[in-house]
């Protein structure tokens, strides 16, 4: 079996045009790994990669759920596996990118999280608990019935611990109980681009302000007016809640844009801690593309 291709790393590190290349130099196809892509008409905002931008190369899982809709990595892996089959089935690499670390995991292992099928009466159910009580409450409530998967989940990480309960709820079991065992599907080889974390910011900087001159907020009063609610799951991505958040009361562009800024760095260094945790990965120095791909081609 060909080895997969893992293109991962922090947001604004030029996952897209290594992705890319690498797929153009070893006959492959990219499978988009991104918990934003998935949506249509949010554009801007993800960074979406244009017609020009995939160089010809097919792109996967993007533009593949409705922005009014919830998507679960279950959702994910439903949908991406069949794609990563094919694309072996016809002597082709698939060529995973992206950001979000658990869309990449649900791939790339057999593991019990997110296998059970999500149930929007249940998750709605705990969903308004969390607001009438508060996310400690939620939290709390958590602890008394399944308190190994508590104590692994912070209280603010409201949506896991949402996941959580309605794993418990619908299955039956504990998800601690369903133990994550990380068995490979398929060979791979990991890479991700070791930028300065000075430079990392400079690059974050650089295309918050290309997507505000792009039209990103005007995208988002496109989806708002298009029936996307606010409290959507698509809207809670960084760019698209403070946007949000800026039309309803009004604050200043400038103030927004610095709100971006802090929490796609804080996304940054969340994705970087993630992905160091993952098999066969390969940090590769910015510079030239053919270096890099030079340097990918001895780990294949």
């Amino acid at each position: 079996m060909k080895k997969l291709i893992v293109i991962c790393g922090a947001t604004a590190s030029g996952k897209t045009a290594l992705a890319v290349e690498c797929a153009k130099a070893w006959d492959g196809e990219v499978v988009s790994c991104d918990a934003l892509l998935v949506y249509r008409g949010l554009n801007i905002g993800t960074a979406k990669p244009t017609k020009e931008e995939m160089g010809g190369v097919p792109h996967h899982l993007i533009d593949v759920a409705d922005p009014r809709a919830k998507f679960s990595v279950h959702d994910f892996e439903t949908l991406a596996l069949p794609v990563v089959e094919d694309i072996l089935a016809r002597g082709k690499t698939p060529v995973l990118c992206g950001g979000t670390g658990f869309y990449m995991n649900a791939i790339l292992f057999k593991s019990g999280f997110g296998h059970a099928a999500g149930d929007e009466a249940v998750r709605k159910k705990y969903e308004d608990y969390a607001a009438a009580h508060g996310k400690e409450a939620l939290h709390a409530l958590l602890c008394e019935r399944d308190a190994e998967s508590a104590e692994k989940l912070h209280p603010n990480d409201v949506k896991r611990v949402i996941r959580a309960l309605e794993i418990l709820e619908l299955t039956g079991e504990k998800k601690s109980a369903q133990r994550d065992t990380r068995e490979p599907r398929y060979p791979f080889e990991a890479f991700a681009f070791d930028f300065p974390r000075e430079e990392l910011y400079a690059r974050i900087g650089r295309r918050t302000q290309a997507m505000l001159d792009a039209g990103l907020v005007e995208e988002v009063k496109g989806l708002l007016a298009g029936g996307v609610p606010e409290d959507a799951q698509c809207m809670q991505g960084i760019g698209y809640k403070e946007v949000v958040e800026c039309l309803k009361n009004g604050d200043l562009q400038s103030t927004m844009r610095d709100i971006i800024l802090k929490n796609t760095r804080n996304y940054a260094k969340r994705q970087l801690t993630f992905f160091k945790k993952m098999p066969n990965l390969h940090w590769l120095q910015p510079s030239d593309m053919q270096t890099a791909l030079k340097e990918i081609q001895t780990f294949l």
